[in-house]
């Protein structure tokens, strides 16, 4: 667990004698936060927020868990039920995960246990990840091997990246709830305004919550973050949306307030 402090940013390396990965060069593949915003693939790109995930440890039953959540869309790692094996199975097959939010205290498809993975040939430092609810290693749909991961921790970077440029407003509607929070960073749980939005630009979204807000030549000086699910820590929402178009919960913050300084940035780069 000490390889997963609480509100640091990593990524995961998969070790596989299967996929390759041992080393830090090219062909390493990486957990990748899908641009859906529900599927995760392995991927060679690294220089990425995709890649980037968040800790959020938590107590859940007497002990402590895992949970993680992307850099950049602020959705969790999870096990559906449709994704889960059959009663019966449960010890003997392994597990996909998606992206989801985290809505309840009670909800048990978002944790997860760091087990280190021994000293073997392999390399030692590795870690598996087994779910708490299922008991079950994920292996991203590939039973036959429980993958193990080499955890790279990501420093920050003193300011956030710029926004990427405005794109086209196409493809469908997604419903938008939005809130404006105070200089700390509180912000009311009910009366949130909605507006439906289409497109994926996070800089046409902020330009029309700047507008919802009746702030429309502040839109610059706003920070906008993502609150996947009633329980979902901030994210800092700095990438196009995902494609889908489930409901996003946005937080507005005042660029430079304590709470948008308290903002921490991975560096996705380094």
């Amino acid at each position: 667990m000490e390889k997963f402090p609480d509100g640091a940013h990593l990524r995961l390396r998969l070790r596989s004698r299967v996929h390759g990965g041992g080393g830090g060069g090219g062909g390493c593949l990486y957990h990748h936060a899908d641009e859906d915003g529900v599927g995760v693939s392995l991927r060679e790109h690294r220089a990425s927020l995709s890649v980037a995930w968040r800790v959020h440890r938590v107590q859940h039953g007497g002990a402590t868990r895992v949970l993680l959540h992307g850099a950049a869309y602020g959705r969790y790692l999870a096990v559906r039920p449709a994704n889960a094996p059959p009663p019966g199975l449960r010890a003997r097959r392994a597990c996909r995960a998606v992206q989801c939010v985290y809505d309840a205290p009670e909800q048990d498809d978002v944790l997860w246990e760091a087990v280190d993975a021994g000293d073997d040939d392999c390399g030692s430092g590795d870690v598996l990840l087994r779910h708490h609810r299922y008991g079950l290693w994920y292996d991203n749909g590939e039973p036959s091997t429980a993958m193990r991961w080499v955890i790279e921790p990501i420093p920050p970077r003193p300011e956030p990246p710029a926004l990427p440029a405005p794109s086209p407003s196409v493809g469908g509607l997604r419903r938008i709830r939005y809130v404006r929070a105070d200089d700390d960073g509180n912000f009311a749980q009910i009366g949130w305004g909605t507006f439906d939005f289409c497109g994926q630009s996070v800089y046409r979204l902020r330009g029309e919550v700047s507008i919802k807000l009746a702030e429309p030549f502040a839109s610059i000086g706003m920070t906008l973050c993502v609150r996947a699910g009633l329980c979902g820590r901030l994210t800092l929402l700095v990438t196009d949306l995902p494609r889908s178009q489930e409901p996003m919960d946005v937080v507005v913050l005042t660029t430079g307030s304590p709470a948008a300084e308290a903002l921490v940035y991975p560096d996705a780069d380094a």
